[in-house]
């Protein structure tokens, strides 16, 4: 692990250095920064200039229009990708498989050995239960999957009762089987996944890997969220990418993650916002250029050793460990798209109301993640050693993703029609003013005629329909994409607000663990 100390940086408090401190705090800001002006601009213009105002929104939705039509090609294709990968026999491709990189010269399949991390606070013995049901069902031999139940001591008695039952059950099945015990408030650490995952794989390589000399070039680490159900060949189809990368000790491998364990139990927002991510990730598996490592996710654990595993002072280390490669190894990671899926829970709680407010803070969570735009300019500032093609391109990519995702929605949805609304100087009296709400309309009906398309997949990705529900459920099912446009705006844009505000603000999240529930 290189000792440069802007690769273990959480916070700009972190750095002792008052002008880097700074400059590492401008970054925090810029988000926001950012997101604000675009909104207010845009208030801003549909006031004071009005006939602009219409002509940027006009525009706007037409730019909006054609990258949905580009992003829903690209969704088809991984989606075609994905169906091709579930009807191949992987036993034989891993058989057949012969490695590329030197650094795995004549490796075989059956050298290679999973270690699974699946870290638990507080969730019940029937999500976790489900996640090891499916790891022992798997097409590859259990002697070559080590299994981690990686329990945080935070969640008391019951969490370590539940681990206890687990290893009963199915703790003899593997080659290996270990529970690690985060222990809580460890000074400088913030209690979450990434914390909780590292002190797990320390704790596996100092009892089995190393204990067993086993070659860290051979190891593949799955690092999963406790309710992750594995699909039967998914172990089989991960082998076969890492044996015939080019480069599979810079590399991690990314699934597409399926929210479906519970579909039919979650209620209509929640069902949309779960396909609407899997829906993105498969389209960002069809632009590997831009994948970035997202919840469930596997990484070889030499390259994790190398650089001293998940950083303990972040919340989002799904996609925090990618940068993380990425500036030790002075640019060269990837992210390889498996088109391969793993199965995951939609959010339910007990109430819709609950649910609704988990759902919130899942997302805005998952949007904290833009606090890894700063941790990498800033490295990208220090390392002088990456392509700069390359770091244009990402930071390009990650700065607007970032701003779309709290900025496009509000623009489409609701500031469509302000200068219309609040425009001066005679402008509502225009021609271009009573036809500003027909023309977006129209654009906007175009551009939702897509989610035909989106409705007929989500009905084909759904597990099996419980008995206790009717077949009008299917009906519901189509019907439910009218919550969209809402869904992107309460589920999407404010969020993404909510927790670049509070990044800007310094008022730092901690690791907000979603309830699951079965």
């Amino acid at each position: 692990m290189k000792n440069d100390s802007y690769l273990t940086v959480g916070r700009a408090s972190e750095i002792a250095d008052a002008k880097r401190r700074r400059y590492y705090r401008f970054l925090e800001i810029l988000p926001a920064f950012l997101s604000w002006l675009t909104l207010i601009a845009v208030v801003a213009l549909s006031r004071f200039l009005p006939f602009w105002a219409a002509v940027f929104i006009i525009a706007f939705d037409v730019y909006w229009l054609l990258k949905t039509i580009f992003l829903s090609l690209h969704m088809r294709s991984a989606f075609n990708r994905m169906n091709e990968n579930l009807k191949k026999n992987w036993r034989g491709e891993i058989e057949r498989a012969v490695p590329v990189s030197p650094d795995l010269k004549n490796a075989k399949w059956s050298d290679i050995y999973h270690l699974v991390i699946l870290p638990m606070y507080q969730e019940p013995l029937e999500v976790v239960r489900a996640s090891f049901e499916s790891l022992i069902a798997s097409n590859y031999p259990l002697e070559k999957i080590i299994a981690v139940l990686a329990v945080e001591a935070r969640g008391g008695k019951p969490a370590l009762d539940i681990a206890e039952k687990i290893n009963r059950e199915f703790g003899g099945k593997f080659f290996k089987f270990l529970i690690s015990v985060h222990p809580a408030d460890i000074a400088g650490e913030i209690a979450g996944k990434g914390s909780n995952d590292a002190w797990a794989i320390k704790k596996a390589k100092s009892e089995i890997i190393d204990a067993l000399e086993i070659p860290y070039e051979r190891i593949i680490v799955s690092c999963f969220d406790v309710d992750s159900v594995v699909h039967r060949d998914f172990f089989g189809c991960l082998t076969y990418y890492y044996l015939t990368a080019q480069y599979p000790l810079r590399s991690s491998f990314q699934p597409i993650p399926l929210f479906t364990n519970n579909i039919w139990q979650a209620p209509a927002f929640a069902r949309v916002f779960a396909f609407s991510t899997t829906f993105w990730q498969m389209i960002q598996q069809a632009r590997p250029e831009r994948l970035i490592t997202f919840s469930s996710q596997s990484i070889g654990f030499k390259p994790l050793a190398e650089i001293g595993f998940w950083q303990t002072n972040v919340v989002s280390e799904d996609s925090r460990i990618f940068w993380q490669c990425l500036l030790n190894f002075d640019g060269d990671w990837r992210t390889a798209p498996l088109f391969f899926p793993i199965y995951m829970d939609a959010n339910v709680a007990a109430t819709f109301w609950r649910t609704m407010k988990n759902q919130y803070k899942q997302i805005r969570r998952w949007a904290y993640g833009v606090e890894n735009n700063a941790y990498f300019l800033y490295g990208f500032s220090k390392n002088g050693r990456i392509a700069a093609s390359k770091k244009w391109s990402l930071g390009f990519n990650m700065i607007e993703g970032a701003h779309s995702l709290a900025t496009n929605s509000l623009i489409i949805f609701l500031l469509g029609w302000l200068p219309t609304l609040i425009g001066r100087g005679g402008f509502s009296d225009t021609l271009l003013s009573y036809n500003l709400p027909f023309i977006t309309r129209w654009i906007m009906t175009l551009a939702m005629g897509g989610l035909v398309f989106t409705a007929v997949l989500a009905i084909y990705l759904l597990p099996p329909k419980p008995l206790y529900r009717g077949r009008l459920r299917y009906i519901l099912m189509v019907l439910q994409w009218i919550l969209l446009p809402v869904n992107m705006v309460v589920f999407g844009a404010v969020p993404a607000l909510d927790a670049q505000t509070r990044l800007a603000l310094g008022k730092y999240m901690g690791f907000w663990n979603t309830p699951k529930s079965r």
